[in-house]
């Protein structure tokens, strides 16, 4: 099995500055629309949340890349492509694995921190380059709206966001930069893609996080501590 920690969502380059976390709840805000999207902010009643966080850049009537869409029914469809893709299927990607949505949080009066907002256990896989389903145009779903390269995938599962900010779901060490983050004990160099450098891994149980990217893969195999830690998420993310 794989974790795939995966960073989504509002931070300083996307939409100019973290979501927000209202009356205890993190708020994910989807990035502006790059691509086909027939989704405003204002659809999802996240219009004064995107104005504030974007400082007025951006607002209700501007569409956004609703992208992981998470379902009423408890599943949740994401779309991925180009290298990030390409990066995944290197990895080996696939059903059976979780994707854990991260991204940059702040509360009023508080500081920014990377925390876990979401997840999805990937249970089908649509290649839309070999026809795009039905289902995915009319749900919206921004690349089966439009392909946004050759290898556009959607994956598709079980999936929640998170009702509550806990301490559970926060990867960011207090007081620490957001990508400074406290890190499991399972986790060690060479088990999370593009963290190979040995000082990113710091003493304590810190991990300095890349700057950039978007899929971070850990291949946990079998193992008994990583599956544990991952339960232990999930809860945190279902708990009402």
């Amino acid at each position: 099995m794989r974790i795939i920690f995966s960073r989504k969502g509002f931070d300083s380059a996307a939409g100019g500055g973290p979501s927000p976390i209202f009356a205890g709840r993190p708020v994910s805000l989807p990035i502006p629309a790059g691509a086909a999207s027939r989704t405003t902010y204002g659809d999802l009643g996240l219009g004064a949340y995107a104005a504030a966080a974007s400082r007025g850049r951006l607002g209700a009537e501007d569409l956004c890349h609703h992208d992981p869409m998470f379902l009423p029914d408890g599943t949740c469809l994401f779309g991925q492509c180009g290298a990030a893709q390409t990066h995944l299927a290197n990895q080996g990607v696939g059903v059976g694995d979780v994707f854990l949505f991260f991204g940059l949080f702040r509360e009023e009066g508080g500081e920014p921190h990377h925390r876990i907002f979401g997840y999805l256990e990937v249970e089908e896989i649509a290649v839309l380059g070999d026809g795009v389903p039905g289902h995915l145009v009319e749900r919206g779903h921004p690349h089966a709206l439009a392909l946004h390269a050759a290898n556009d995938v959607v994956y598709a599962g079980a999936g929640e966001e998170a009702r509550h900010a806990s301490d559970g779901l926060r990867l960011t060490v207090a007081g620490g930069p957001p990508s400074l983050w406290n890190r499991p004990a399972w986790l060690k160099r060479g088990g999370l893609s593009y963290h190979d450098r040995a000082d990113r891994w710091l003493r304590g149980g810190r991990l300095q996080s890349v700057a950039r990217g978007q899929e971070f893969v850990a291949d946990v195999g079998r193992r008994k501590a990583p599956r544990e830690w991952l339960a232990r998420v999930l809860a945190e993310i279902r708990a009402s």
